[in-house]
């Protein structure tokens, strides 16, 4: 296609230049990627799972494959798994538990399917220092757990995820589920590039990630993440994992991913045309998540630049993608016309051969990764250019339509608004209850005091008259006061801090 220069040299200069830069910043991200190393075990290590780690599992589903999910949760010896669900499926739940592990799983209930009611209702109802909040079809390999508390080891960490591959649903994979393999392979670059060269991550990806306690007890986090509102008016149940990421950045607690075999989770995803659906919420939670880090809160710029770099980068990526084909449209166009009247020698299909041998040579060498273990998916390598350009109409699409902030792929999710203002509802009158009132855990000096006990849900445990004392290993600012940023070096990092949540 070089031969076309013959005729106009000019033309090629800002398709060369947009190749260029993207493929010197894959190689970038490649070598980071190369020289990334995963925290080790400790030999002693400050957290031990059966003593520091709760599950929280937020779902409405039933299936079979929880079973399987449940199992590969438990051999990382947690001390406890909350599945928080809604009250119509606290029989199955609760069956599917006793089956599994009736003691250390507990079912406890909202009374509306909204996932991050959900999570704050686990959080809530949590006594360890570290939580791990999964997806309910996410398999964990045994050695998941340790990997994950070794990164806490560093008091300046919030928050830590994992890398990740896909599960397939059948016996074998759809090219659905191969182009979320793809997916999942270059995200699994990108994000232990990131973590090696600034120690950021655009998101903690919510499949599975972990945090301390003390960081998300905070009731101004709690209010947040169940207030989130997209232009004030628009409130979003999906991009949790997006609202807990940029809490770490804004409240300048580090983050870490372990991208290893040790710690890569396996997941399920749509195993058909509704997994376009999947990227669609996906797409959006990451415009709307993006421009507020970038444009609004802004932390982002300094605590991680080359993150922000990456999400500049995915602003404008739709369009220069779209420029290629564009492109060669002009050029199979011109190559129509006689030479004499300005037209070009190199007939119209020599032009897209030639374009589409580049292009199905350099996305295979982009999914070398995944095709170095898996190379019979070298098949779906054209699906993958063709998902690539649907993408960036897509990314365009989402970018209309922001304020569409529904799950898509899941029936029983109800408007997020009004479940919220439900929850609020009962929670005001459980704190007009003589009983929290007179309550020490519900004092105002108390650092849980939003917690409601009991709750308006009715599968919380009654109080007894010696509840157990929360010890963490949070960082404290001043004395007698919880300090839900990270730690400076002035106040050391490892601060024991005790609260009592009631005698």
């Amino acid at each position: 296609m070089l031969y076309l220069t013959s005729d106009e040299f000019p033309i090629f200069v800002p398709f060369g230049v947009i190749g260029f830069y993207r493929y010197l910043w894959y190689l970038i991200r490649v070598t980071a990627s190369l020289t990334y190393r995963p925290v080790p075990l400790p030999e002693n290590p400050t957290y031990i799972a059966s003593e520091d780690v709760t599950i929280i599992v937020p779902t409405i589903d039933a299936g079979e494959e929880f079973k399987e999910a449940a199992n590969s949760w438990l051999a990382g010896k947690p001390k406890e798994i909350l599945i928080i669900t809604e009250e119509k499926m606290l029989g199955p739940l609760q069956d599917l538990a006793n089956q599994v592990d009736p003691e250390r799983i507990r079912v406890l209930t909202v009374p509306f399917a909204n996932k991050r009611l959900q999570m704050s209702h686990g959080i809530k109802n949590t006594t360890t220092d570290i939580i791990v909040f999964a997806d309910d079809d996410a398999i964990w390999p045994p050695t998941l757990l340790p990997y994950v508390l070794a990164c806490f080891e560093d008091q300046k960490v919030g928050g830590v995820g994992t890398s990740q591959r896909v599960q397939p649903v059948g016996n074998r994979m759809t090219v659905w589920e191969v182009l979320a393999a793809f997916r999942l392979t270059i995200r699994n670059i990108e994000i232990s590039s990131s973590t090696h060269i600034d120690g950021g991550i655009p998101c903690l990806s919510g499949r599975t990630a972990a945090y301390r306690t003390v960081i998300l007890k905070d009731p101004e986090f709690l209010h947040g993440f169940t207030h989130d509102y997209w232009l004030g008016k628009y409130q979003l149940n999906s991009g949790d994992d997006k609202f807990l990421t940029r809490w770490m950045v804004s409240h300048g607690w580090s983050t870490y991913v372990q991208c290893c075999r040790e710690a890569e989770l396996l997941s399920t995803m749509k195993p058909n045309w509704r997994f376009l659906k999947q990227v669609l919420r996906w797409t959006r939670n990451t415009w709307r998540s993006d421009m507020r880090s970038l444009f609004m809160e802004r932390h982002i710029w300094t605590s991680h630049p080359y993150v922000a770099f990456t999400m500049v980068d995915k602003l404008f990526n739709p369009f220069t993608l779209l420029v290629g084909p564009c492109l060669v449209s002009y050029l199979m166009y011109k190559s129509t016309i006689p030479v004499a009247q300005g037209g070009y020698h190199l007939p119209w299909w020599n032009i897209l051969c030639s374009y589409f041998v580049w292009l199905v040579a350099t996305r295979t060498f982009k999914l070398l990764p995944h095709l170095w273990t898996r190379p019979q998916d070298v098949i779906y390598v054209p699906a993958f250019i063709l998902f690539g350009y649907y993408f960036a109409i897509m990314k365009l699409y989402a970018l209309c339509t922001l304020h569409e902030t529904g799950w898509g792929t899941r029936a029983g999710i109800g408007d997020a608004s009004a479940a919220t203002a439900a929850a609020d509802r009962l929670n005001e009158k459980t704190n007009n209850n003589p009983y929290q009132q007179n309550n020490p855990y519900h004092s105002d000096r108390s650092p849980f005091r939003d917690q409601p006990l009991p709750s308006p849900y009715h599968d919380n445990p009654t109080p007894t008259s010696a509840t157990p004392v929360y010890t963490s290993r949070a960082t404290t600012g001043r004395s007698g006061s919880i300090s839900r940023r990270r730690p400076t070096e002035e106040q050391g990092s490892n601060v024991e801090l005790q609260v009592a949540f009631a005698r």
